[in-house]
């Protein structure tokens, strides 16, 4: 099983980046469907904003050059993609969304349309500084839009409320540690799914 970690904000080293170290930590405790981990932060990439020029609706392809088709090629090796957002206004850091509207060419609403391999699952961590769910709501909400047009099944969420710095997560290690168990347990319904149909 090989499982992507998307960090969506443009910082490498803060809160979001320390929710993925821990994620990645409980998801390779215990299981051993776990075949590879890749992390990637979204800022890593030259990605162009979206022109809006539809010419994807009819070639399936963007006019432009740029890394997209890296951060593509990361989503289909993956079995499994697990976003970790930050608030940024309430809703995902532009860079991430910029990535998403020059997802265009992969999405399901008009054809021709290029896609990745069908069977895979998401899951989205938001996190924010307030202590109000429904922004880490609403960043889910952006996610779970993106991958339903990706085709990619969205399995599960958690919301952090309160977490501005990554010394604040000492205290919410329970939480993400029962949301990696649970999809880890997903992972064991589908490899025994799988065994049960060779």
């Amino acid at each position: 099983m090989n499982i992507l970690l998307v960090n969506c904000s443009p910082v490498r080293n803060g809160a979001t980046a320390e929710i993925m170290k821990m994620v990645q930590f409980y998801l390779e405790e215990q299981s051993m469907a776990v075949q590879h981990i890749r992390s990637i932060c979204i800022d890593d990439y030259n990605i162009n904003f979206c022109k809006g020029c539809r010419s994807c609706h009819k070639t399936a392809k963007c006019i432009q050059n740029d890394d997209v088709i890296k951060i593509i090629g990361e989503y289909e090796w993956a079995n499994i993609i697990i976003s970790v957002s930050p608030s940024y206004w309430a809703d995902v850091p532009g860079q991430f969304k910029v990535f998403i509207d020059r997802c265009t060419p992969w999405c399901n609403t008009h054809e021709p349309h290029a896609a990745i391999s069908s069977g895979k699952k998401g899951y989205s961590i938001a996190l924010r500084t307030g202590p109000n769910m429904k922004e880490c709501n609403r960043i889910i909400e952006s996610i779970e839009h993106f991958y339903g047009h990706m085709e990619i099944l969205s399995m599960g969420s958690l919301g952090l409320c309160s977490v501005e710095y990554k010394e604040e997560l000492e205290d919410r290690k329970t939480e993400i540690k029962e949301f990696c168990s649970k999809i880890r347990k997903d992972m064991y319904i589908d490899a025994e799914h799988n065994s049960n149909n060779i």
